[in-house]
């Protein structure tokens, strides 16, 4: 089979989209289901290839997995490894997770450089620096490639991000919560991920509560499930849904979502003119109107999502005027670019003007470096079919989209990239009347 998707455009997309379970949830609670005595069981976990990866690197560690349907079924007794597979982490950023767990176990562990897709220099250093704050020794081998952790005692202490980092805020709970006393993580990130996660750990016996824009763990001895956990709905699923019906010219309802996962989107693309209303508890309809152009700028939430941006920047190519998306959380987002100018839209790079970059940026921004950052798109235009090339994955979203908007068929290549976060992409589509065919 190849990796690819034909698809022939220039219908509205109309229907109902039930939405999955959050990519960026469901990876997290895997691994801090190795945190926990005894079996638990994790529902709403969506079928995609990264989930798949990480079970699959799991077992290689001596896990007993068992996924069905959408529940996974997760047993730690038995893992036995403290060396993660330098393959297999190298396909799945969140393996850099596995720290808390393996230390735990282990007391020392090798944990290969993070994978996913490639949108820049990760923060790593500002995970690293926390580790050692707590007290654990870390050190890297450039021979190997691996990062060396070793931990004598609790965790103790407080860490400070210097920017809020997500995973690291994530990698910082799991490792306070069997920590000695009170473990302060200040300047945490507020995504509501996080949230989905702390309060699977604190349902299995965790004692972790937000103080502002601070997190506190006061540790435990031991967690143990109770009863199931559900994670929430995919938000970013959620508006590459809403995206596809608006730029469609089409309507389309999504369930079930909290209201505060989507707000941000909800109220920006309604300055822009187009039609969202929520339609019932947990469901919202998006629906076209006439799109007038605007300013977008990423931010950590509850700003606008960096994930977001690229199916924005699609939109706009509908939008009348010249609309302007500024990306501060990542330094390579715009791989979508070039690819869309294929179809006909009309992007361009701009100089966009920023006082003091190494703190505007949320990335670690280096003044010797050229950066482009910001784009302008004139709309409305209409597209037409072509050849693209998926180099990451909501890159991936936003151009099975564009080729839904287009006149004629267009072929897109490397769709593997959005097979790792799209659960049942092309049966969904379809259901809203896309012609959308796996090759």
């Amino acid at each position: 089979m190849e990796d690819a998707y034909i698809i022939k455009g220039g219908q509205p997309l109309k229907g109902t989209v039930q939405l999955s379970g959050a990519k960026n949830i469901a990876l997290k609670v895997l691994i801090a289901a190795l945190l926990f005595e005894g079996k638990v069981i994790l529902n709403n976990i969506p079928r995609i290839d990264d989930i798949q990866e990480l079970i699959h690197l799991l077992k290689l560690l001596g896990a007993s997995i068992d996924f069905e349907n959408n529940t996974v079924t997760i047993d730690p007794s038995h893992v036995k490894e403290n060396k993660v597979d330098l393959l297999h982490a190298s396909k799945i950023r969140v393996s850099f997770l596995l720290f808390a767990p393996l230390l735990y176990r282990f007391q020392k562990t090798q944990i290969p450089n993070p994978g996913g897709c490639r949108l820049g220099a990760r923060s790593i250093d500002r995970v690293i620096e926390g580790l050692k704050a707590l007290g654990v020794t870390v050190s890297y081998d450039s021979s190997t490639g691996y990062y060396d952790a070793e931990m004598s005692g609790k965790p103790h202490g407080e860490y400070v991000f210097p920017k809020p980092s997500h995973t690291g805020t994530e990698l910082m709970i799991m490792m306070s919560v069997f920590g000695e006393g009170v473990i302060s993580i200040k300047n945490a990130a507020q995504e509501p991920e996080i949230d989905d996660l702390i309060n699977m750990l604190n349902a299995g016996g965790a004692k972790i509560e937000r103080i502002g824009q601070d997190i506190e763990v006061t540790g435990v001895d031991k967690l143990t499930q109770q009863k199931p956990y559900t994670i929430s709905s995919d938000r970013v699923e959620a508006i590459t849904y809403a995206i596809a019906g608006i730029a469609t010219k089409g309507d389309v309802t999504i369930t079930s979502i909290e209201d505060h996962y989507i707000k941000t989107f909800v109220d920006t693309i309604q300055k822009a003119g187009a039609g969202a209303e929520k339609v019932g508890e947990g469901s919202w309809r998006f629906y076209y109107k006439s799109l007038h152009a605007m300013s977008v700028e990423t931010e950590p939430h509850p700003g606008f999502l960096t994930d977001w941006q690229p199916l924005m920047a699609i939109l706009m190519t509908q939008a009348q005027g010249k609309s302007v998306i500024h990306e501060r959380i990542f330094e390579n987002r715009f791989s979508y670019v070039e690819e869309m100018r294929r179809l006909g839209a009309h992007i361009e790079y701009i100089d966009y003007s920023v006082e003091n970059p190494q703190d505007h940026f949320h990335f670690n921004y280096d003044p010797q470096k050229e950066y482009q950052q910001t784009i302008e798109i004139t709309g409305p235009q209409e597209l037409h079919g072509g050849v693209m090339t998926v180099a990451d994955l909501r890159a991936g979203a936003t151009l099975a989209i564009a080729a839904l908007m287009a006149n004629g068929e267009s072929y897109i290549k490397g769709i593997h990239h959005l097979e790792r976060g799209y659960e049942n992409f092309v049966e969904k589509i379809s259901n809203l009347g896309g012609e959308i065919k796996k090759l």
